[in-house]
Parts: structure tokens; sequence; C-alpha cells
């Protein structure tokens, strides 16, 4: 049977979503998929360019953001907004179940791909007799930790935000992969009770599970092999790893019109010695407020490592109030902090990079250990902490301690960093993830998955609803 050869690419609009999307896509037009990729006009313009090789499979698609009341202007991605803002980009986003079905209609695709938050597109799928794949950004582990498509099941045994600093009852072997008591309550105010646009986070991943043809996941066996076998045993349909998605670093090697600015940094970096500077980044989506960016800056000053930052600016807050006083000057002979946009990874590739201090986001981490750099971790929303607590689980990283209402302090910090960067006990993690490195950065791995993914949907019927 011939393959789905036209496939619709539709990710929640987050960059944490929109990018691992893009480089599925990227892949799958590769092997000769006609890919079309919807989005706003405003993310994709801020998207990179695609290769020239697969420019005759893959075009974009601008949909228009319907403007709702609580929406600010030019807000079409959760970047732009602060957490609280979120709910009315669900809003608007739900607002385009129309239109999306006229481009159905007409582009006629034969497979959709879909995040979660777009729960309504199973339904247009079956309309059409098209094939509807959830495809989930995040890890296997964090995934089998949400827990089956029956949110009702998974509430009953979640009753009290207790309950969700442990492992689920369906996960049946040993397991770190949980929440941390703090953030209980959080999380079953986040999943159970619904926003402006009507319906819970939870709700709409119940109804998402529940309706679609099948789960392709951002995994590999080679690494989640049992957290995914849980997803097959809950889900109920089939659930495909397509791999991790690493970077192709020859192909990603950046042409931003920024990246000039960091000719004095590789400089800097060309100095100090082999695997001995601490890469730290939270990523774009996390406003760290000031005082936690203070008591960061005191712990890595404190830990006496190299160290090359990059930190976001909190809008309305001035450089200069963004560090401790006198914390540049400190650290001149030994740190750089950079403001915004940075090359990441032609800064993780640099033979002086020895480890990464960061919030535990499920594309970072893959990145990181690309290139076998050992993890400090420091998870702050949504999945990253079941992220790290499956990386301390395979003893990839070293989760820094946190007080009982989750903060951090100083010391918690710089003792981190120096264990997994230099203390004979840390030895152990920077051994797994030097091991590591292999699957992580594997190409023909990667393209191996890719292919078994073709084939799979290739030949799947699918079942009448």
């Amino acid at each position: 049977m011939a393959s789905k050869s036209h496939v619709f690419m539709f990710p929640w609009f987050a960059f944490g979503h929109i990018l691992p999307y893009l480089e599925f896509s990227k892949q799958l037009a590769a092997k000769g998929i006609h890919i079309s990729f919807i989005s706003t006009p405003r993310n994709i313009k801020r998207l990179p360019s695609i290769p020239q090789n697969i420019s005759g499979k893959f075009k974009f698609i601008e949909i228009q953001l319907p403007i709702v009341d609580g929406l600010p202007e030019n807000c079409e991605a959760t970047i732009d907004l602060s957490p609280e803002q979120i709910q009315y980009l669900k809003q608007a986003y739900d607002a385009l179940k129309v239109p999306f079905e006229s481009l159905v209609q007409k582009e006629a695709p034969e497979m959709i791909l879909f995040d979660f938050a777009a729960c309504w597109i199973p339904a247009i799928a079956a309309r059409y007799g098209i094939t509807s794949v959830f495809f989930s950004p995040l890890s296997a582990a964090s995934s089998a930790y949400l827990g089956p498509p029956d949110e009702l099941h998974s509430f009953r045994l979640r009753t009290r935000p207790e309950d969700y600093a442990r492992a689920p009852e369906w996960i049946p072997f040993p397991s770190l992969v949980a929440y941390r008591p703090d953030q209980g309550t959080r999380y079953m105010q986040h999943v159970y009770i619904p926003d402006v646009s009507g319906i819970s986070t939870g709700q709409r991943r119940a109804k998402t599970l529940a309706e679609c043809d099948m789960v392709a996941v951002r995994s590999c066996r080679e690494f989640e092999d049992s957290y995914l076998n849980v997803l097959e045993e809950i889900y109920q349909k089939p659930v495909l790893p397509i791999g991790l998605l690493p970077s192709n670093f020859v192909e990603n090697k950046t042409s931003h019109p920024e990246s000039s600015n960091f000719s004095s940094t590789f400089k800097w970096l060309d100095k100090q010695e082999q695997k001995s500077v601490v890469f730290v980044g939270f990523g774009s989506e996390y406003k760290m407020p000031v005082e936690t960016i203070h008591e960061l800056a005191y712990g890595i000053e404190l830990s006496g490592l190299p160290f090359m930052w990059i930190l976001k600016k909190p809008e309305g807050i001035d450089s200069q109030d963004l560090l401790p006083t006198g914390f540049v000057s400190r650290i001149s002979d030994r740190g750089i902090v950079s403001f915004g946009w940075a090359p990441q990874l032609e800064i993780l590739a640099h033979p002086s990079i020895g480890g990464c201090l960061f919030h535990s986001g499920w594309g970072s981490i893959i990145e990181s250990l690309g290139f076998g750099h050992p993890l400090i971790l420091m998870p702050m929303v949504n999945d990253q902490t079941l992220n790290a607590k499956l990386l301390v689980e395979k003893s990839a990283g070293f989760e820094v301690p946190r007080n009982k209402d989750g903060s951090f302090n100083r010391d918690m910090v710089a003792k981190s960093m120096r264990l997994v960067m230099v203390d004979k006990e840390g030895e152990p993690i920077r051994l797994k993830t030097s091991e590591l490195q292999a699957i992580f950065s594997s190409q023909h791995l990667q393209d191996d998955y890719i292919s078994k993914f073709i084939r799979y949907t290739s030949s799947f019927k699918k079942k009448e609803h």
C-alpha cells in the first residue's frame, strides 16, 4: 500500500512543541512524505528556514488566530504570554476548528499529526476518513506518569496533592518519576479545573487519547523501553516511538543574524580547559523571577567553576538589576553572562563545555546528552520535574535539592554543580552520560525510527468510529 504521502502537522502554539513537530516534519519530508505545517503567521516567521533538499516536499500553511478577549494583540505563542494568559490562547486555538476543517477539505491530507490541545481534530479526521495521530513531544516517562485516557480513573487513584509525589500504580516497576510534594496542588488544578476555554488540560488530553487512531512519542526503546510498554498498556492503541529527533548539528549550524555577536564568547571558550565549563540555561519559555536569578547567581559563584550563562531578561527589568551587585566583576575571570538569544547547539558542541545546569526540558536533555554532557537538574515548570526524576533514575543527572516549599538556596546549587562536574561522587554520572551519547546523537538510529513509523502508518487501516 502506498505511504501516507500528504501529512498535516498541527502543533500546539508553544515552541517546545512547535520545534519538535518541525524536526519530525523535516525528517518525514526527507523520506518523501509531503508535509503541510500549519501555524500562525507570526509563529511561522520565527522558525528557521527549511533545508533546500526537502523544500519540494514541505510547505507552511498560515492560519489566522482569532481575536479573543484577554489575549493581547500579536501574541500567538505561549512565549508571548504570562502563565495566566495561556488559557486565552487555548480559547483562540479552539476557535480554529472551522478554518482547520476547511483546510482539510481543500488540501485532502491522508494523515494528521496533532497536539494534545486540539482534541477536536480526531472527530474532523473521522468525518473524512483520515488517520489521526496524536504526536506527544514529551518523554515516554512523563506521559506514563500522566496516566490513562480515562481521566476519572486517574482522579480516583490520586485524590490528594501528596498522591502526586509518588509514581502511580499503573507503572508496574520501581520508578522515581513523580512531582515534588509542593507541586501537587498546582498540578491538580491544572489538570482537572476547566479554564476560560471551558475545558481543562486533563480533559483535552483524555479526549485526544481516547479518540485518536494512534500515538507517536518522541522517545526510543534504547532509553525508555519500559515506559513505552506502560503507554501501550494504558492507551490500548498503537504507540509508536519516532526516535529522539536529535538535531543534525551540521544542518542546523546557526545562521542567525545575531550569531556574529558571539565571536568573543567562542574565543573565551577556546581558552578554557576541555570539559571544564558549565553551560547554564533555562530556555526561552520560563520567566525566572529576579529573586530566583539572584540566588542562582550566588550559587554559581560559590561553586568556583567556570561557566557560560544564557539569561533571559524579564520584561520591565533593567539588565543591571537582574544580577546581584558586583556579580559580573567578581566572576569576570571565569564566567560569561549573555542576555537573550544564543547559538545553544554550537555552545554545547564546544569541547570546553563539560556539563549543563538547566531546567530539564526534554528537548534540552536530548541536545545535552547528544554531546555526552552530565546534567545538573533544576526543573521549574510542567513536565520538567518528571524529566529530572527520569534522568536521576537513569543515573544520568543530579537534581538540585529543594526545600519543602520548592525553593532552593545557593549552597544547594554550588554543591550540586561540583558533585556533577568534579567530585569523585559524580563520576558514575559522567560515565553514564558519556555512554548515552551514542544513543542520543545517533542519526542512524533516528533514521531507522522514522522508516519504521512510515512503514507502520502506510499499512494502517483506519477503524470505523
